[in-house]
């Protein structure tokens, strides 16, 4: 990039001195032009293109000209610098600007054509943008057959990253842009307020409505939602790129058997290992939890019917029996619509509704609700404990509720979110608040998927689940479950690399005729919750009676991606 610093005055001065004396020897009454002439023009033009390239030595690499071509090598602010030079001094430079230009172009084009974007053909960038389709667990199976270069990936990932820059760019500007229609709306009712009448008041306090919850959607999908999808899709191309290689080198170990070595390898003997002393100390550091979130109001009723409480109990009870859990486990599930749940120190897990209807089959919920004991037997929250204190988690949580229920600014959207199924509030029912790190949730992967294992459930359903969220669903209607989690590529590799090490097994179980029945009843559950959410205040629609906000063109289960097209493409959704 060029730096204005490097313009130095003596250059700019020597420069505009060639002009100068270009303009003075020159008069334009000349017609035609002696051959002495025509030399010792063309020498001044000789010596202001040389000058010309000292100020600004991008010019020599500039692509064939075109409108934008000096923006596209010296950027916005130093372009604007280059045409103001010379356009002030075109009689000497412009027309000496142009040959220099063309020339270079001629010389410049064959490594133009072996540029990312060039190098991507059309057919093997539809060939890589359909294997970004693709499900993780699908992706496992045919990475290892799939013949893309590492240029060809390297390419397609700078496309990723120009659409995710210019979809939040694009989504950025719409949120602000709502945000201005939503002052200007507020500042024409405050200044009619008193000559409107009321069927007017109500008309402008809905478009008032209806503009929070778009500008509040717009937000969640720029800050968000779409950076989630597109990370989603760079862990895809990763795995596309490295799998094979890391699928050989597992081979390796499992042939050479070094991978019994592994921590926590010995998966033989789970239940009489203890991987880390003391879980019973956890217990009353649980306990007090508890009681502190329901004093601050942050914990979700819970579910009354009977047949989901004991479905969901005895199958987090199955999976405890078979882990390396030393304490009681205490489950609880909360009539919650977000997609997730969490452990407390000492055995006590909470499972909220959105999980129990995201998950498609037994092992998948099987697969979560291990990870989250994992993270009790792993003793994870004792010790984050050490540098965050319950009562310091409870502070921060009981912030956030605090703003959102009196409508403040900051929170404000996230309510709208929630509303509108983007993504669940968090506040200390996620992960993120306890500051569960990186490696600890490998760790409780990694655990996770042997305690599934072991309680004779097939492990995949892990990944599938992730699957389920990631690529099947749409980003943002799970998105509080990947706000608490490492990177997509990582967890996904390293949870199939403990499933090839785990021995083989046969019956495992993908699925059960009580979980169909559980299923069956939770609908109940989410009719009779959703009923009964029309009637509660909402901080979204305080005004009864107005159209239903409007709603960003991101559907629910779709991609999120198709807001955001690949340059070139276009897109209804990213306007």
């Amino acid at each position: 990039m060029f730096h204005a610093a490097r313009c130095s005055s003596s250059r700019a001065s020597t420069i505009s001195g060639f002009c100068r004396k270009a303009s003075s020897t020159t008069s334009r009454k000349v017609r035609t032009r002696s051959p002495a002439q025509r030399g010792e023009r063309k020498q001044r033009q000789t010596r202001a293109h040389a000058g010309l390239m000292g100020v600004f030595p991008q010019l020599s690499l500039l692509p064939p000209m075109q409108s934008g071509m000096v923006d596209d090598i010296i950027g916005d602010d130093e372009a604007a610098m280059a045409r103001s030079f010379l356009s002030n001094h075109s009689p000497c430079l412009w027309r000496g600007a142009v040959s220099v230009v063309t020339a270079a172009a001629v010389m410049l084009a064959p490594a133009a054509a072996q540029s990312p974007r060039a190098q991507l053909e059309p057919a093997v960038r539809q060939a890589l943008r359909q294997a970004l389709l693709k499900s993780y667990a699908e992706l496992f199976d045919e990475a290892p057959k799939l013949e893309f270069t590492a240029a060809q990936t390297a390419a397609m990932r700078k496309i990723l990253d120009e659409a995710q820059k210019n979809c939040t760019t694009n989504f950025r500007r719409r949120a602000d842009d709502f945000g201005r229609q939503l002052r200007d709306e507020q500042n024409r009712l405050r200044a009619d307020t008193a000559r409107i009448d009321d069927t007017e008041r109500k008309k402008r306090h809905c478009a008032i409505q209806n503009l929070r919850a778009l500008e509040a959607q717009a937000r969640v999908l720029a800050e968000h939602a779409i950076p989630v999808a597109y990370e989603n899709r760079r862990a895809k191309l990763d795995l596309i790129e490295k799998w094979p290689a890391e699928l050989k080198q597992i081979q390796a170990e499992i042939a050479s058997g070094a991978h019994v070595r592994r921590k926590w390898g010995d998966v033989k003997d789970i239940g009489f290992r203890e991987l880390i002393p003391g879980q019973e100390k956890d217990i009353k550091t649980g306990q007090d939890a508890v009681r502190e979130m329901k004093l601050a109001g942050l914990m979700p009723p819970e579910v009354e019917n009977p047949v989901v409480k004991k479905y969901v109990a005895d199958l987090a009870q199955r999976v405890g029996r078979h882990s390396d859990l030393k304490v009681p486990l205490h489950v609880t599930v909360l009539n919650s619509k977000e997609v997730n749940a969490f452990a407390l120190p000492g055995g006590f897990l909470f499972v909220q509704r959105g999980l129990l209807e995201a998950a498609e089959n037994e092992s998948q919920l099987a697969g979560v609700l291990a990870h989250e004991i994992a993270h009790v037997t792993a003793r994870h929250g004792n010790r984050l404990m050490k540098r965050s204190t319950i009562s310091s988690i409870i502070y921060q949580a009981a912030q956030v509720a605090a703003l959102i229920l009196t409508g403040g600014a900051a929170t404000i959207g996230t309510y709208y979110a929630l509303q509108y199924g983007f993504y669940g509030l968090g506040l200390v029912l996620s992960l993120d608040l306890l500051g569960v790190s990186r490696d600890f949730e490998l760790e409780a992967d990694q655990l996770g998927v042997q305690y599934a294992w072991n309680a004779g459930f097939d492990p995949n359903g892990f990944i599938h689940f992730f699957d389920k969220m990631a690529t099947r669903e749409g980003y943002v209607n799970g998105l509080s479950w990947f706000r608490t989690h490492p990177p997509f590529y990582e967890r996904m590799v390293q949870s199939k690399r403990e499933i090839l090490f785990l021995p083989p097994k046969e019956g495992l179980v993908v699925n059960s005729a009580e979980f169909d029945r559980m299923k069956a009843e939770l609908k109940k559950v989410t009719a009779q919750a959703e009923e009964e959410e029309k009637d509660r205040p909402s901080l979204l629609a305080p005004v009864q009676g107005c159209p239903a906000p409007e709603k960003i063109e991101y559907k629910p289960g779709e991609p999120i991606e198709k807001l955001c097209p690949e340059p070139g493409e276009s897109s209804s959704g990213a306007r």
